[in-house]
């Protein structure tokens, strides 16, 4: 099978790097293992909450030059980070049908299913943005549960705001048709409530249930259990509630995430492109510095051919990288992988404190050629949390990386014509 270009990874960085090859007429393939990360998504993207020594950003545009020289945004290039980042929420809005909330050039924050506040960039349309840690959504808040739904904590939640100056009544709803998924303590997940009340007729009950609970509140908070398929339910409760309704993400799964990882999935294929899902690349085939084709899993002896491949599997989580005892390793292309020599180099004994393999991943021209034995693999390219030379989780960029990876990826790839 011969395409343009084929994608290897599923997830952000794949389909933001196919969806835009797709709009300007390319022919492309993912080839995506299995799940992406937006199922564990917190409901938020980030560009940069802090530098590698810890300093907390705010303006994180403006903190660019102070990373390191082998951080991804530095092989972007600070100019075309900035570009890019300008045009990330209107590409969202019309390429894929995600309204993104927030500044592009100022972090605000988000609360946390555990009440802890975090900053944050971009955040998808359920979620208000707030540019102050302390800010509580009003002074009298009710905040609800459902009975039995342990992802979500609403004590946690209540003593934040109370800390923070607000009143805060908890009350817990009970609807028979949550209540059956209660049978199989598994089945009461965010995911599961979210497709009770894809039906109408279980919203209406549900904002009949809020309404009669409202006393002096001036505000309504609930889990983001709403809008699987669609915004339409998120939507109906903010219409039909007497009072302002305001969501705080549960923990995974993710079911904003799971909705942005559909839409994503959904554009690239009405654009034409093949999403092949469950299909493990093997091995690729290479001549000198250049890959003639992909075997996988599913295909057998069936190649897939394309001009331009682009590396997109992850990190330790997707096993885009591999750790054995003696050795990190990336299985795909075989590609140069930075690691501490010294396994007792790897970690840090103290959970809390940052944690050195989280900087591992391949290393790359800056190009974003992916480097196999030192040499740069000349129709490849790297995009997203594969890379080396950041910390996703303690400077908080991830998802930043991978969508501004996959814009200079599929910028690279283009421009190559």
């Amino acid at each position: 099978m011969k395409y343009d270009t084929l994608i290897i990874g599923g997830g952000l960085a794949g389909l933001v790097c196919g969806i835009r090859l797709q709009e300007a007429g390319q022919r492309c393939a993912i080839l995506s293992a299995g799940q992406s990360a937006l199922h564990f998504s917190s409901g938020s993207f980030d560009l940069l909450n802090r530098l590698p020594n810890g300093q907390e950003v705010t303006e994180p545009l403006e903190a660019l030059n102070a990373l390191p020289s082998g951080h991804p945004y530095q092989l972007i290039g600070v100019e075309r980070v900035k570009r890019f980042a300008a045009e990330v929420p209107e590409w969202f809005r019309q390429s894929v049908g995600v309204n993104l909330q927030g500044a592009v050039g100022r972090n605000h924050y988000r609360l946390s299913p555990i009440g802890i506040v975090k900053p944050a960039w971009m955040s998808f349309d359920e979620f208000t943005p707030v540019f102050k840690p302390e800010v509580v959504p009003s002074n009298k808040v009710l905040l609800i549960n459902f009975e039995g739904f342990l992802d979500f904590y609403p004590k946690f939640i209540a003593d934040w705001m109370i800390q923070n100056g607000g009143r805060c009544c908890v009350k817990l709803i009970n609807l028979p048709a949550v209540e059956k998924l209660r049978v199989n303590p598994t089945e009461m997940r965010a995911t599961n409530i979210a497709r009770v009340f894809e039906s109408k007729r279980q919203l209406e009950k549900l904002v009949a249930e809020i309404n009669r609970s409202i006393t002096d509140e001036e505000a309504v908070l609930l889990p983001a259990t709403f809008g699987l398929t669609s915004m339409e339910p998120i939507e109906y409760l903010r219409a039909q509630c007497r009072k302002p309704v305001y969501f705080v993400q549960p923990v995974p799964p993710s079911v904003s995430g799971i909705r942005t990882q559909q839409r994503l999935q959904d554009r690239f294929m009405a654009l034409g492109g093949d999403f092949f899902l469950g299909d493990r690349v093997e091995n690729a085939i290479f001549e000198e510095n250049r890959i003639t084709g992909l075997r996988t899993h599913n295909h057998g002896d069936i190649l897939f051919h394309a001009d331009h491949y682009v590396l997109a599997t992850g990190s330790f989580f997707s096993n885009g990288i591999v750790a054995r005892p003696n050795l990190v390793y990336e299985p795909v292309l075989g590609a140069d992988v930075y690691y501490d020599a010294s396994r007792e180099s790897w970690f840090d004994k103290s959970v809390f404190n940052p944690q050195p393999y989280m900087r591992y991943g391949i290393l790359t021209d800056e190009a974003l050629h992916p480097l196999r034995e030192k040499q740069p693999i000349s129709n490849c390219y790297a995009a997203g949390s594969i890379l080396s030379g950041y910390n996703p989780l303690e400077e908080g960029c991830g998802s930043g990386v991978a969508i501004l990876t996959a814009f200079d990826v599929s910028d690279k790839i283009l421009s190559s014509k």
